[in-house]
């Protein structure tokens, strides 16, 4: 997936353990540990204020992008549907 999830950067940043955060953002450890390995297919905008309010960073701190092999950037967009005409 080209989404990669920088949780353990931050949490070694903040000298955090998986189990504080969890408990600080209200989710289980389980959960955390999904999105934490990149396993989730998706995060709720209250989830990542939660992480960002508990970790004092921004989303782009958890949450980065980058090009599967042989996917080349300018073709992100097409492939997802966006910047298409809608009702031509």
């Amino acid at each position: 997936m080209p989404i990669v999830v920088d949780i353990d950067v931050m949490l070694a940043r903040r000298k955090m353990s998986v189990g504080e955060l969890a408990e600080r953002v209200g989710i289980t450890p389980a959960n955390l540990a999904v999105l934490k390995n990149g396993r989730a297919k998706a995060v709720r905008f209250a989830t990542l204020a939660a992480l960002c309010e508990a970790l004092r960073c921004q989303p782009g701190d958890l949450l980065r992008w980058e090009a599967e092999e042989g996917e080349d950037a300018g073709d992100a967009g097409s492939a997802a549907g966006v910047g298409s005409s809608v009702g031509a």
